[in-house]
């Protein structure tokens, strides 16, 4: 279960998911902007300052080994929260399970203390960022509250069934600036005391205080259409850049990322490469986008030579030319008189990383190595090399 004995001031992050459910099947592993939805939460948690640990509560195999995929776990290196996976009881990863019920499940068997500070973060927000994790803990410890929720201000009218306006007169009508609006719960988090949770059976008690976020917030995954809402929001928002503004250059590798990086070889010795026309393709719209492209691969091959010179690629390195892949890129940025951050890079194997660590947008495709999917940053690409992985790139860098 991962379990550690907690000092009684300790202040930990709670993330609830269970495998189940209906709406969206294992909703909070499938890829959202290249990651699964859970990485979102323990990417923006593992910021925080004074936050100690992070429990990931789950009943499913997939999703404790996404997270193991993504994130060193059960490891404390005294700077950044202790990962840890609990494995919840199944009877409280049901459908009518509350989330209260796993809360309390986790804090009897990690004998919790009763001052323990205890955040709920939850996946289905995946728009919260550190900055709001750290100024929720802040409010909670400041301003002399028992617990915090997190809100949005909305500026909808609201009405019951009865035909009664709630929270205007319709017979006043305000002008959106002159009207407050009203604070609608997000879901993204709560804040107590274990002591405060286990005495009234609830994440919120006492004196409660609001934490309000930004408008953007305001949508929870919970149903299809709500993953293409924060899609397109965690990209304005919540991605660390504007690759379309920013990249100036893309370059891939070869084998694994436009290939399956399979070998292939006819009776008489030729080899073959099977590259994917979608591929191609993108190449051709980041010509029009005015973005240049490149290639740089350990082989060297005239197959290679001729694939790069039909898809009309600005830059070709193969070989062991310059010491290696990030040294050719580096030779490149120079000729083109740019910088690395500039730079877009798509590896699939451990001879990229060093170039995938120092490009200003990094990716793999599905089924790179374990050590590259482990690389800070790396956006996990849906589709696997040969199978159109530089092309679902090159959507979202030219997606409006």
């Amino acid at each position: 279960m991962g379990l550690t004995s907690a000092r009684r001031d300790m202040t930990i992050a709670f993330i609830p998911v269970r495998g189940g459910s209906k709406s969206i099947p294992l909703k909070n592993i499938r890829p959202l902007c290249g990651k699964p939805l859970v990485y979102w939460n323990i990417d923006a948690l593992r910021g925080c300052r004074g936050l100690d640990s992070i429990v990931v509560a789950t009943d499913s195999d997939e999703i404790e080994a996404a997270v193991r995929e993504h994130f060193v776990v059960d490891t404390a290196d005294g700077e950044s929260p202790r990962i840890e996976i609990y494995r919840r009881c199944a009877e409280n990863a049901q459908d009518a399970s509350s989330t209260e019920s796993v809360m309390l499940e986790y804090i009897e068997a990690a004998h919790l203390g009763s001052d323990v500070v205890f955040m709920l973060a939850q996946a289905t927000s995946p728009l919260t960022q550190t900055e709001h994790f750290d100024a929720a803990l802040r409010l909670f410890e400041d301003g002399g509250y028992d617990s915090v929720l997190s809100c949005v201000r909305s500026y909808r009218f609201y009405w019951d069934e009865e035909g009664r306006s709630l929270n205007y007169d319709y017979r006043q009508r305000p002008r959106r600036q002159d009207f407050g609006g009203m604070l609608m719960e997000n879901g993204a988090l709560y804040i107590n005391t274990v002591g405060r949770i286990v005495e009234s059976g609830n994440r919120l008690s006492g004196r409660i205080g609001i934490y309000e976020m930004p408008s953007y917030t305001a949508t929870e995954i919970d149903e299809p259409d709500d993953w293409t809402v924060v899609e397109h929001l965690m990209r304005k928002y919540r991605l660390p850049r504007s690759p379309q503004r920013k990249i100036r250059l893309l370059l891939t590798d070869v084998d694994g990322v436009l290939t399956d990086a399979g070998m292939y070889y006819t009776e008489a010795g030729d080899e073959l490469k099977k590259f994917n026309t979608r591929d191609g393709m993108a190449f051709q719209l980041l010509r029009e986008a005015g973005i240049r492209t490149g290639i740089i691969t350990s082989e060297e091959t005239l197959l290679v030579q001729r694939r790069a010179k039909k898809l009309k690629a600005d830059f070709l390195y193969q070989g062991k030319r310059l010491g290696g892949k990030l040294q050719a890129a580096e030779e490149i940025c120079r000729t083109m008189g740019i910088s690395l951050d500039e730079v877009a890079y798509v590896g699939d194997d451990v001879n990229c990383l060093p170039l995938l660590e120092a490009v200003g947008l990094a990716a793999c495709p599905a089924d790179a190595v374990q050590r590259v999917k482990q690389g800070p940053g790396i956006i996990h690409l849906r589709h696997r090399g040969g199978e159109g992985a530089l092309r679902e790139l090159v959507d979202l860098l030219l997606e409006d």
